[in-house]
């Protein structure tokens, strides 16, 4: 039968049929947890009398939600994970060493082609970038995974998103991934998988794609996955940590639908309260302050998404009646981002900058939001509540657009502080 990379993948890690829509079992390659979801999996790995993880090499624990620990009760949760993973000698990073899992995985060579990932966190999809088939699990499935080294999965259908046209430089991979939540909405991939390709995909930077792959679960879908192309092989091959092979679809495979995007017709976009479906054109929003700007997360924190931020901030002071936060990923980011100056024009335009840590985007910490307040956030969620008081608002954004709202007090369009032809003269500057 001709594949889809989801279904071929999944193929190359079973005994079974593997047809789309059949259940298998499955080895895995590599599975995790963090702070808040890896003590639940610790106690059912006790329960179900497993003595040792499959692979220690192949099973990790990072410290990245409510780290570095906001209050006793997170304190005793990461003690949880860090005593367990020191037990079994499996893969764990402290903080100063650690970054959110979905950027620092990747960064690592953990998460490579053609391999099953799993992670006890949603957002594990992020992983598909580099065209692994990576999907977040609950803490029970996961602790079974650590002690069997397999799991089952039902082989999804698979939707293939095509991007066509050439990308402005104002563009982003969070517009991108807007665009596909405003065609199919928040139930319009469930239990299939995103499948990225098209002429255009050689032109969006390997940062954006991570972003779009991050948010294919709030489309409902199991896995977004990247075709591999010479990008995403060169990154794997400089960083990986174990041999790997890559996979690719059949041609003639089967999809259940085709979306065609045309990356060249598309604004800057934000998704307004509480629907990351919920899609508008930013420049069409209307004078509502916020209060709020935090440029990050597991989406939008990795070195690209600060160096856009820095674009517009440099030199640009923040709207006096808001705070912005800005947190790196990784510290690899972090460091990257000082020595090219980025941390400089965040502090001096007046941003706070924060370790690595998920922090306010689940609500945790680091810019919980108060009654009445409203965060332009390029994180992925914005349900109610999500960063703070139910009676909070969350709106979601790309860089470009976060750091123009840092600057405006309200949401901005990028465009209102650097004219279009300047962005495009900063484009090729930035490629010579």
């Amino acid at each position: 039968m001709s594949r889809t990379l989801a279904s071929a993948i999944i193929a190359s890690r079973t005994l079974q049929k593997a047809g789309e829509g059949e259940i298998c079992r499955v080895k895995v390659d590599f599975a995790f947890a963090n702070d808040i979801t890896a003590p639940p999996a610790v106690r059912s790995f006790r329960k179900m009398g497993a003595q040792k993880v499959f692979d220690p090499a192949r099973c990790a624990i990072l410290p990245d939600h409510f780290t570095p620990n906001k209050d006793i009760a997170s304190a005793e949760q990461a003690k949880t994970a860090r005593e367990f993973a020191l037990e079994q000698g499996m893969l764990y990073w402290e903080q100063g060493r650690v970054g959110i899992e979905h950027a620092f995985l990747p960064e690592k060579g953990l998460i490579l082609p053609g391999e099953v990932v799993l992670g006890a966190d949603s957002h594990t999809c992020t992983g598909g970038t580099l065209g692994a088939f990576a999907t977040g699990m609950g803490s029970t499935d996961l602790a079974a995974a650590w002690a069997l080294g397999e799991t089952w999965l039902r082989v999804p259908e698979t939707i293939r998103i095509v991007f066509e046209g050439k990308r402005p430089s104002w563009i982003s991979g969070k517009d991108l991934i807007l665009e596909i939540l405003r065609r199919i909405g928040v139930q319009g991939a469930r239990y299939r998988a995103l499948e990225f390709d098209g002429a255009s995909v050689k032109d969006i930077p390997l940062d954006d794609r991570f972003t779009v792959a991050n948010m294919a679960v709030e489309t409902g879908a199991k896995a977004g996955l990247f075709v591999p192309d010479d990008i995403s092989l060169a990154y794997a091959d400089q960083r990986a940590a174990r041999p790997f092979t890559a996979v690719y679809p059949d041609s003639g495979a089967g999809y259940i639908e085709t979306h065609e995007i045309d990356v060249g017709s598309l604004q800057p976009l934000v998704a307004l309260p509480h629907r990351p479906s919920n899609v508008r054109p930013a420049i069409e929003c209307d004078d509502r302050p916020i209060h709020q700007v935090f440029i990050g997360s597991c989406t939008n924190g990795r070195l690209r998404d600060l160096e856009q931020a820095a674009l517009l901030l440099r030199g640009r002071q923040v709207h006096p009646s808001l705070r912005c936060i800005v947190i790196p990923a990784s510290p690899e980011v972090f460091r990257a981002a000082l020595e090219r100056g980025f941390i400089s024009d965040f502090t001096e335009a007046g941003a706070a900058v924060c370790t690595p840590t998920c922090g306010p985007c689940l609500g945790g910490h680091m810019g919980i939001l108060a009654a009445g307040e409203r965060c332009v956030a390029t994180s992925n969620r914005n349900f109610t509540g999500r960063m703070g008081h139910p009676g909070s608002e969350v709106i979601l954004a790309g860089p470009l657009v976060a750091a123009a709202s840092a600057l405006k007090g309200r949401i901005a369009d990028p465009r209102e502080i650097i004219p279009e032809e300047e962005f495009q003269s900063l484009e090729v500057k930035r490629h010579a």
